[in-house]
């Protein structure tokens, strides 16, 4: 394959190591409700998933409407975990200033959540107007509306497109939309990415670049 021009990065725990945070906290919110999950458990059942398609799992989980609050709730928690522990994931400031291609994030998240944790990790002004939500879009990942919206902005062509997602939503949806994807298994998913349809696992962010040149030389 040839270099790609341009490069979209999911944002929780490919940019900023929030997934395990935030699924903490939410495991800790439904086990309030009499529900008792592993950290896995929640992984599995929420990792890459939008608001509103997570909040149906919840629903289904608790076996009554979630509470009007809750995602208020979760946010606000999610908001302090962050302040105390969020950092970048390792290598990513390094990677982002040195890369060569043009790139982007696209995420399921809120706009206002990837402000709150891009900013919070110092990697917001190297994003600032490229940032894509699937707030921005009808359909969240793993529909593919997002990365074409993402590519459309950035003025690229789909083949010319590479995606690093860490969830098989994302992976579904980068395949959906006829882009190249690497699957980033820093939380252990590697074989659900594979199956997923990634073309290539990683687990190290700072092997990107010589990742790129390997598969483009391939």
């Amino acid at each position: 394959m040839a270099l790609p021009s341009l490069v979209l990065f999911d944002c929780d725990g490919v940019l900023v190591d929030s997934e395990r945070l935030s699924h903490t906290v939410l495991r800790d919110m439904i086990a309030e409700y009499g529900v008792n999950l592993t950290l896995e458990q929640t992984l599995d059942h929420f990792m890459g998933t939008s608001t509103e398609k997570g909040l149906q799992i919840l629903t289904a989980l608790l076996g009554q409407p979630v509470p009007p609050d809750f995602d208020d709730t979760f946010n606000a928690r999610c908001t302090v975990a962050f302040r105390r522990g969020l950092s970048p994931v390792a290598g990513v400031p390094e990677l982002i200033t040195q890369l060569q291609q043009q790139y982007c994030v696209a995420s399921n998240g809120p706009h206002k959540k990837m402000r709150i944790t891009l900013g919070h990790t110092g990697l917001l002004p190297l994003f600032e107007g490229r940032i894509f939500s699937a707030e921005d879009v009808k359909r969240p990942k793993p529909a593919p509306d997002l990365f074409l919206h993402a590519a459309a902005s950035m003025g690229a062509a789909v083949a010319d497109c590479l995606v690093i997602d860490d969830s098989v939503s994302g992976v579904l949806a980068a395949r959906s939309a006829g882009m190249r994807v690497f699957g980033f298994a820093a939380m252990g998913q590697a074989e659900k990415l594979k199956q997923a349809g990634a073309h290539l696992v990683f687990g190290v962010m700072a092997d990107l670049p010589s990742l790129l040149r390997q598969h483009s030389d391939a």
